[in-house]
């Protein structure tokens, strides 16, 4: 693991296939042809077939408008990803960390983790019982053995993007055609499929599977993944040449998109036509759905297509999975781990709810862990798509290529759209929680995660605005009529306070202290204990690092009183923001001298925020020193 400090997102292939040299017809559009793709893929996992099969059994044609709804919502929040990543060269995860605080952005890098590790729950259940089809091979054998594709997924990144790229393409055109093979098998009553088309009342039971269906469609972390994998094309950065990329990627887009939408709708058509239609609506699994298409299709090669293309499936999105949390990771704590290593950790994150299912359950409640896993993306994806629609259309960075107003409406009624289903889905559920005999401790467990997300929830959405209307009083006031200047001087300080931390950096926190006084200022030299002791004790602590941090202190005070300057010591205890606020105040300090330690990455969380918690709450300069 290594501490990443670079601006581009997949630096390895940033910029790496060149669309600037001159190319005609087919062959201009051939070179943009390919992110699309490898997000693509995310919408067609084994995610999706399970709440396909289980949407088309239980309730046969009458959710595909569900799927053609997805389908077009992924078509506009895919296209306002790649414009994001083609017009500022920054994907959403890094937008998102130049934007939000760092608490926020913590907890929107968590949430987009759990998103990557549902999805990749998905894809390592879907291979398992692809290779358990073909093979007859256990499914808990078959779990443990998708460790193995972090290999491939090594060999492919060696070749670049565009092998990369052609792989998974290979993969979809796998997939499409199997299943057009079992569509014409089928024979599915085309006036029934057209009427599955008319938006219709769903019942708690069908808006689960709904909610699943958009989960698996719109899928949060193909967001962060689209954003990046349009910066592997080197565009020309004039006017005319993000048009181009603008335009070319949304042919992409839509191309691939609905290539998808295909496979979806085919499993949904195949699974009304086969089971719904002949009775067999209680078919939830998807080995269920395989053992039946041999006797109801009168086809040997219908079970081993349908197994092909699951496998074919798991494998393609197991590699973008991979992709999209390497972005993830350096884009909100720029830390960058060995991809074999980043691949590894993921897979076995995913493995241990599959195997600890397949041991309690059975094989039997693999495909409603499916089915759940989509409902978890689900729910991540307001927490993508709301900061994506504020950055698009954020004319300050986004300039000319800032979205139009009817876009932007479409994009917030989608994302209203999908903030109420998933609102529902779980206030039906947390109803139930509350309604039963659940322990109390669980009841308040679930009442502080729902604060916690409305939290979240208000500050990723209203704090873009709230920055946006400070941006426009400053410009107002920037751009205002000249002020007249007055008076100049600035009162002498006499207290000058240092908030010390017993590093080599304190002589250059004394240096600049020193440097804003005289010998006729006093200095207050200050440190905060936080020692298990201090922080349980306070005062009273009289531990070993209390004892030497209070003899430190008296060192230096001996040292700069021996040059001639007034010294005063103050130990805190316990909270570092609450005793340095504390003591300044009671010291009567009329200047603080703090030290920045450029903290990046994880620490940044969690020691970024003190020196904005101290200089918010006190009226006095404070002095910021980067050392």
């Amino acid at each position: 693991m290594k501490r990443f400090h670079e601006d581009q997102s997949l630096s390895e292939v940033h910029e790496s296939v060149d669309t600037t040299s001159p190319r005609k017809g087919w062959r201009r559009i051939l070179a943009y042809i390919g992110p699309a793709y490898l997000v693509s893929v995310g919408y067609m996992d084994p995610g999706n077939w399970a709440t396909d099969l289980q949407g088309g059994a239980q309730f046969g044609y009458k959710l595909i408008w569900v799927l053609l709804m997805s389908n077009l919502m992924a078509l506009l929040l895919q296209s306002l990803s790649a414009r994001l990543g083609i017009v500022r060269r920054r994907d959403l995860a890094q937008a998102n960390r130049e934007v939000y605080p760092p608490l926020v952005n913590f907890c929107l890098y968590i949430l987009a983790e759990l998103a990557i590790a549902a999805c990749d729950l998905a894809e390592v259940l879907g291979m398992a019982i692809g290779i358990h089809l073909l093979t007859g091979l256990p499914l808990i054998w078959g779990t443990v053995i998708t460790v193995l594709d972090t290999f491939l997924f090594l060999v492919l990144q060696r070749y670049g993007i565009r092998k990369m790229e052609a792989f998974i393409i290979c993969l979809v055109v796998i997939i499409g055609s199997s299943f057009l093979f079992e569509i014409f098998l089928a024979k599915p009553n085309v006036g029934e499929v057209v009427k599955g088309f008319v938006p219709s009342v769903l019942n708690h039971q069908a808006l689960y599977i709904a909610v699943g269906i958009i989960g698996a469609t719109v899928m949060p972390h193909n967001l962060y993944l689209h954003s990046a994998l349009v910066q592997t094309r080197k565009i020309s950065s004039n006017v005319k040449g993000i048009k181009s990329a603008i335009r070319y990627n949304i042919i992409d887009s839509t191309i691939a998109l609905n290539a998808a939408f295909f496979v979806n709708a085919a499993i949904l058509v195949l699974a009304a036509t086969v089971f719904f239609t002949t009775g067999h609506t209680q078919v939830a699994r998807i080995q269920d759905a395989h053992q039946l298409l041999q006797p109801l299709l009168g086809s040997k090669m219908a079970p081993i297509l349908f197994a092909v293309a699951l496998i074919a499936a798991g494998q393609s999105s197991t590699l973008t999975g991979t992709l999209a949390g390497q972005i993830v990771m350096e884009g909100y704590l720029q830390l960058r781990i060995n991809p074999w290593l980043r691949r590894l950790l993921t897979r076995l994150i995913a493995i241990a709810p599959a195997v600890i299912v397949i041991l309690l359950y059975g094989d039997e409640k693999v495909d409603d862990l499916l089915v759940f896993s989509q409902v978890i993306l689900s729910l991540q994806l307001g927490f993508a798509v709301i900061p994506l629609i504020h950055f698009v259309s954020d004319k300050t960075t986004m300039g000319q290529f800032a979205i139009r107003t009817h876009v932007k409406v479409l994009a917030w009624l989608v994302a209203i759209i999908l903030v109420f289903l998933n609102v529902r889905l779980v206030g039906e559920e947390a109803w139930k929680v509350f309604d039963s005999d659940v322990m109390w401790f669980w009841k308040l467990c679930l009442s502080l995660a729902i604060l916690a997300f409305v939290w979240l929830f208000l500050t990723m959405t209203f704090l873009p605005l709230i920055q946006k209307q400070r941006r426009l009083k400053q410009r107002a006031t920037m751009h205002g009529e000249t002020v007249v200047l007055g008076d100049l001087e600035v009162r002498q300080s006499s207290r000058i306070a240092i908030a010390l931390d017993f590093s080599a950096s304190d002589q250059k926190l004394i240096a600049h202290a020193v440097a804003q006084g005289h010998t006729a200022v006093t200095y207050i030299l200050l440190h905060v204990v936080e020692s298990v002791s201090a922080r349980y004790l306070g005062e009273a602590s009289d531990d070993d690092e209390t004892r030497k941090d209070r003899l430190r202190l008296e060192n230096y005070a001996s040292q700069l009183q021996a040059k001639g300057y007034h010294i005063e010591t103050h130990v805190g205890y316990r909270s570092r923001v609450k005793e340095i606020i504390r003591i300044v105040e009671e010291s009567e300090a009329d200047m603080l001298v703090m030290g920045a330690h450029r903290h990046t990455g994880l620490k940044d969380y969690i020691f970024g925020e003190t020196i904005e918690d101290v200089r918010h709450a006190l009226p006095i300069p404070v002095l910021i020193v980067n050392v």
